[in-house]
């Protein structure tokens, strides 16, 4: 393999992290501002979608497709020893990217169909691109990693083809944060663990966490099934019942993994937290469906404390990894995963009038759009700039996806 330093175009397109972790950061900091002002009544969207789809929506396919391909653009590379996508192929992903986000807010005027069309070009490209990758680098073990992928794509689709004939897309919000959720339950089911470990044995520790096993399959199946529940039968018993079993197995599951004796790396126990969101949003999507609490706590909990939680610490770790900075989260991206934590209870509590009339809505879309702000600001410089010169060791820098 030749030289991957020889690139010599900007940095921002030096590798696939760079223009996705800061687009997706960028865009989650300025689309709810607008989100709360639409809700409020300030503001009016030209989207075909209704302002509750449109929210949801940039928020998978927006915010969470551009994490998902930062972080497989950066993954796929160490998975076949190839060089990186990097230069021209991720200027035309970007703009695939930008083009879906144009034209979902209605900016061009486009019909449904026109609309749909443009904005599945990003997740088809994706996943045709990490297909190529994987496959001319005969690492058919990381092949299963395209077929959530290419769910994703077409859940996109059917999103917009639901929207279009029903009005809104009840299930298409649904399943757009079950595939999210799936990923983390695979993703972070892995690099939880592996991370964890590296970091005890280095300190000298012997109670390590508990290496993949039937167990986890056992995990992730359970996860699967109660996600799919949740998707077709929201408020049924059925769903009720695979609910509180996938959130007591994941419960378990995260509890293996020792994230209590992580506590002085405060971006390694950040994935302990964000994964723990997991099980949590299982016990709230159970909950709801035999009608304890609103329906939206599920989502609210998996969505911004799973997803958006496991996203924010993974962006952090891989920034720093692969540009050439300590492991180290400091007050700045510490406070920025608190903020995050902090906006899914708050959306959680609801609209409830808290103090001076804030509600739970209002304090959430603040602390997110906070947290976000003090991402952008902490890595976007560190993703703009070349690598800096002190060597990372590789198993460091490395986010991997190992056998099943």
């Amino acid at each position: 393999m030749t030289d991957r330093e020889t690139y010599k175009g900007p940095a921002l397109f030096s590798y696939g992290f760079r223009p996705f972790f800061l687009s997706a950061a960028v865009f989650a900091m300025l689309a709810i501002p607008v989100w709360w002002l639409v809700l409020r009544g300030d503001m009016a969207l030209a989207s075909r979608l209704n302002p509750v789809d449109w929210h949801i929506h940039e928020m998978i396919f927006g915010y969470g497709a551009a994490v998902v391909a930062g972080f497989l653009f950066t993954a796929v590379p160490n998975w076949t020893g190839r060089l990186p996508t990097r230069g021209g192929p991720l200027v035309v992903l970007l703009s695939f990217w930008i083009a879906g986000r144009v034209a979902v807010a209605g900016l061009t005027g486009q019909g449904p169909f026109v609309v749909a069309l443009i904005d599945q070009l990003f997740l088809l490209a994706v996943t045709v691109m990490i297909a190529r990758e994987i496959v001319a680098g005969r690492n058919w073990r990381n092949l299963k990693v395209l077929v959530p992928v290419t769910m994703l794509w077409l859940a996109n689709i059917l999103f917009h083809a639901e929207a279009a004939m029903l009005g809104t897309a009840e299930h298409g919000r649904r399943l757009g944060i079950a595939l999210l959720i799936f990923l983390v339950m695979l993703i972070g089911g892995r690099i939880v663990p592996s991370f964890t470990r590296n970091w005890l044995v280095q300190r000298g520790e012997t109670r390590l966490p508990v290496g993949f096993s039937r167990f986890d399959a056992l995990c992730l199946a359970a996860g699967a099934a109660g996600l799919i529940a949740w998707v077709v039968a929201p408020y049924t018993m059925i769903c009720a019942v695979f609910g509180t079993t996938a959130a007591v197995l994941h419960l378990v599951r995260v509890a293996r993994w020792r994230g209590a004796g992580t506590w002085r790396s405060p971006l390694l126990l950040m994935l302990h937290v964000a994964y723990l969101m997991v099980p949590l949003g299982f016990a709230a999507v159970a909950l709801a469906a035999l009608g304890l609490v609103a329906p939206a706590s599920g989502a609210h909990v998996l969505g911004i404390g799973a997803v958006g939680g496991m996203t924010v610490a993974v962006m952090m770790r891989a920034t720093m990894g692969h540009t050439g900075r300590p492991l180290e989260a400091g007050r700045v991206l510490s406070g920025a995963f608190v903020l995050m934590v902090a906006a899914a209870a708050a959306r959680v509590a609801g609209p409830a009038p808290g103090v001076a009339g804030v509600d739970g809505i209002d304090l959430s879309a603040f602390l997110w759009t906070c947290a976000f702000a003090l991402l952008v600001a902490r890595i976007g410089p560190w993703l703009l700039r070349p690598k800096a010169g002190r060597k990372v060791p590789r198993a460091a820098a490395r986010v991997a996806i190992h056998d099943q």
